[in-house]
């Protein structure tokens, strides 16, 4: 998150992408950074035992929605 900020902040677009677990520590760390409109965007929880087509498919499925957050505003 820090360095999305930190590029934030430079002027160079970015997304913090993260599990479906870590939505309120986001949120909050986000406002404690300053930038609480900070692009972000989730994926199914747990993935640190899921197989390499499963991780592909969360990453799949997220893509549209990590590109609709670089490219907004």
């Amino acid at each position: 998150m820090h360095d999305i900020s930190d590029l934030e902040i430079r002027g160079i677009p970015g997304v913090f992408v993260a599990s479906s677990q870590f939505v309120t520590a986001a949120e909050s760390q986000s406002k404690s950074l300053g930038y609480s409109a900070m692009a972000r965007v989730f994926t199914p929880h747990p993935i640190q035992d899921r197989t390499d087509d499963e991780m592909v498919a969360y990453a799949d499925a997220a893509f549209d929605e990590i590109v609709s957050q670089i490219t907004a505003g």
